[in-house]
């Protein structure tokens, strides 16, 4: 795969989301957007953990007061570190001008966390959220079987399919090692959220990777795996730049769309490595394809001339009597 190809690619996919940032509807997305609160990285973990397939989470109140929306009875919540920061007292050993020791007083803050629940979107019933994304790609896709099967085999984690309950159209699962598509979605959509879930199992398993690894939030993994969706999906000739746009300027907040600009080298990398094995997968299956053909053919031949030939060998027999 040509480098300056993929190049390419991530500069349409940039000049698009330029072009689409200052629209009033993603104004009215972000504002929405801004109620939520920016988990950690650790808090990000434990709602992986917990919920794989979330997309957006609040409080019981805060869903309730900030966007009409009330918890679903019967739903668990989700179990996260909130800070509670509390103040005390403490004597602190001081030295004054003259080198004299002394005593002081003072009020300091002591760092702490205390649990508390929050509850994903699908959790919730109520008002709609403004969605800056389209609802699902439908188009179909060309030889959609082959390059459904040359994605299972670049994928390093079994693939499965299933009814998610949440909206999420799919989800990685570092802690079972295992990526979950929707099932039943149009084959364009299938094979994007393939790919951006393979992104994610290539760029943000942290599991497997050194200590020393830099974590990154969440909104910028989803930057850099839709991205890469993106991209590769553009190489092989399927169109979500609409889905992708939306999705991408969801999840990154900041009008200069650093997350994106930072991350350019990763999803180039990561771009290259899939559109690679996919394309050589896609060769072997073709050649598969193409023996199985000649083998069809060759059966059919056999059967076509074996009667002509027992019918000589018969004739010959009769013949001889």
């Amino acid at each position: 795969m040509n480098a300056d190809k993929v190049k390419e690619l991530t500069a349409q996919l940039e000049e698009g989301l330029n072009s689409l940032k200052d629209s009033d509807e993603y104004k009215k997305f972000l504002t929405c957007m801004s109620k939520f609160h920016s988990y950690s990285y650790n808090n990000t973990l434990l709602i992986m953990m917990q919920m794989p397939q979330a997309t957006y989470v609040a409080g019981f109140n805060s869903w309730k007061n900030n966007f009409h929306r009330n918890v679903k009875k019967g739903e668990k919540g989700i179990k996260i570190l909130a800070p509670a920061p509390y103040k005390k007292m403490v004597e602190t050993q001081k030295t004054d001008k003259d080198g004299r020791s002394f005593v002081e007083e003072e009020e300091v803050t002591i760092p702490c966390f205390k649990p508390v629940t929050v509850f994903d979107y699908s959790q919730t019933e109520g008002e709609p959220i403004p969605e800056l994304i389209k609802g699902e790609l439908e188009s179909d896709v060309i030889n959609y079987d082959m390059i459904k099967k040359a994605l299972i085999e670049v994928s390093d984690v079994p693939i499965s399919y299933t009814d998610i309950e949440s909206n999420a159209k799919g989800y990685f699962d570092p802690k079972n090692s295992q990526i979950v598509i929707q099932s039943n979605m149009s084959q364009s959509q299938t094979i994007k959220t393939m790919i951006h879930e393979i992104s994610h199992s290539i760029l943000h398993d942290y599991t497997k990777q050194k200590d020393n690894t830099e974590k990154k939030d969440r909104n910028t993994k989803e930057v850099e795996a839709e991205s890469v969706a993106f991209t590769v999906c553009k190489h092989f000739g399927i169109n979500t730049d609409d889905y992708s746009f939306g999705y991408i300027l969801g999840w990154s907040k900041d009008a200069s769309l650093k997350e994106f600009k930072s991350s350019l080298e990763t999803i180039q990398k990561c771009s290259s490595r899939i559109i690679g094995r996919m394309e050589a997968n896609l060769i072997d299956l073709e050649k598969t394809k193409m023996s199985i053909k000649d083998r069809l053919r060759e059966n059919k031949e056999r059967v076509l001339t074996q009667p002509k030939k027992q019918a000589k060998e018969k004739d010959n027999a009769i013949s001889l009597i």
